[in-house]
């Protein structure tokens, strides 16, 4: 990035889905509060994301993104640590059955604003702005409940920064112990095809562990064994935010948004002249973009030159969301041309927005089969292409929700209202986001 780029330069380009602040000097005034407030996370840790991330642009690590759809601000300390939970499971099942190594990066700590298809939504007789996130509005349908309120950013800030505490905390305290994976095969776990899977082989790592201590090895003192690298990550949509919580590294000089380790741009939100894209250009994190169906190659080169103009490996990972129905003809024309032209991003799979239907009782649903059978054309695409598919990216949740059908316990779209919770789109449960691990753990291997 030339040396003219500042954080406010975005405010030169198209700004899409902000929302409509109805007092500016509220904002301004929360934006500056921001301003002034600690960095969540710090340059180092990103720098350190982009290294272990050019370890899956050059094929030898695989990356697993996974997260709330949109965080809720009344998250409680159990949940945050049930979706760390399922995600170091998922975590372990493909380390262990796959055999490679993890980038392990959560959807979390920051996911709280989501961008709409409409900017109001109506009930009845009555109009009201759509919900866009808790950082942004309430979900609840009246006027106060739906008003854009700048306190709500600093409201996002403290709770990203309590989550982070924790997170840091289960992942640096002994919670993510190798000794602990059988302590983490919950009982809603454990009833399902999936856990009897994930039960046998947390024996095999206890045996292995044993083993290691019966051969002089000492396992306690090995820090991989006790700890994990684990990182932030949420789509930079509301760009006052991430400008507050932009900084200048004392190290480097170089700018990083410290709202998060990692930030991706929406496919609503990639256009080459827009403002997210103008923003992400000066930002020194490891950085997503996703890619759908309407995607052309030309498009996808242009976005590699300008979020990634020096060619850094790990900087960009462009994260594919075609649909089941698509990714076979769509996604190899990218890969091709990507791999041609030299760019060394990471390939990711988001195969739940292109999947997302409604189902007859008016619940957004996705079917457990549709994932997997894109993350399934995911694989065969860049096996097709000669290049390295690195990683997926899902939503999901530690809770025993009933918002995906399908799966080793067969939901059906009848058992959906059992327990749909989500503030946005459906996501996975423990039990399905284990199963799924399972199978990409076989492609992985090669067995698909």
């Amino acid at each position: 990035m030339t040396s003219t780029w500042t954080p406010s330069s975005w405010r030169d380009a198209e700004a899409r889905h902000q929302p409509l602040w109805p007092d500016t000097a509220e904002l301004d005034q929360a934006v500056k509060t921001l301003a002034e407030l600690p960095p969540l996370v710090f340059a180092g840790e990103a720098r350190n994301l982009t290294a272990q991330l050019g370890s899956v642009a050059r094929g030898e690590a695989f990356l697993l993104q996974a997260g709330d759809c949109a965080e809720s601000f009344d998250s409680s300390a159990d949940s945050i640590r049930d979706k760390l939970r399922v995600i170091l499971q998922m975590a372990i099942v493909l380390t262990y059955s796959g055999g490679i190594p993890l980038v392990k990066i959560g959807r979390i700590a920051g996911q709280f604003a989501k961008p709409r298809s409409s900017p109001t939504e109506i009930q009845g007789d009555t109009e009201l702005p759509s919900f866009l996130g808790q950082i942004v509005n309430d979900i609840g349908f009246s006027e106060t409940e739906r008003r854009p309120d700048p306190q709500r950013l600093l409201t996002a800030y403290h709770r990203a920064a309590s989550t982070l505490n924790l997170l840091r905390a289960f992942t640096r305290g002994g919670y993510a112990d190798l000794s602990q994976v059988s302590s983490w095969n919950r009982e809603f776990v454990a009833s399902s095809p999936a856990g009897e899977r994930y039960s046998q082989m947390a024996d095999e790592i206890d045996r292995a562990l044993r083993f290691m201590d019966a051969c002089g090895v000492n396992a306690s003192t090995t820090p991989a064994l006790h700890e994990v690298d684990f990182y932030t990550s949420h789509e930079a949509l509301l760009l006052n935010y991430e400008e507050a919580l932009t900084r200048q590294d004392s190290l480097t000089d170089d700018w990083y948004d410290c709202s998060a380790h990692m930030l991706w741009i929406g496919e609503r939100t990639r256009q080459l002249d827009g403002a997210h894209v103008r923003f992400l250009q000066g930002v020194g994190n490891p950085l997503g973009c996703k890619v759908g169906p309407t995607a052309t190659p030309d498009e996808v080169l242009a976005l590699c030159e300008a979020l990634n103009p020096e060619r850094n490996p790990g900087r960009l990972t462009l994260i594919s969301r075609m649909g089941s129905d698509k990714v076979a003809d769509t996604l190899p024309p990218l890969l091709a041309a990507v791999r041609d032209s030299g760019h060394p991003v990471v390939w990711a799979c988001d195969p739940m927005h292109g999947n997302t239907y409604t189902a007859e009782g008016g619940r957004k649903t996705r079917h457990f089969d549709k994932v997997l059978e894109e993350i399934g054309g995911f694989f065969a695409a860049h096996r097709q292409e000669g290049t390295w598919a690195g990683g997926i990216h899902v939503e999901l949740t530690g809770d025993s929700v009933t918002e995906c059908v399908g799966g080793g316990d067969g939901l059906d779209e009848e058992a959906l209202d059992q327990a749909y919770e989500t503030m946005c789109d459906p996501r996975l449960n423990g039990r399905q986001s284990v199963d799924l691990a399972f199978r990409v753990a076989e492609l992985l291997r090669g067995e698909n």
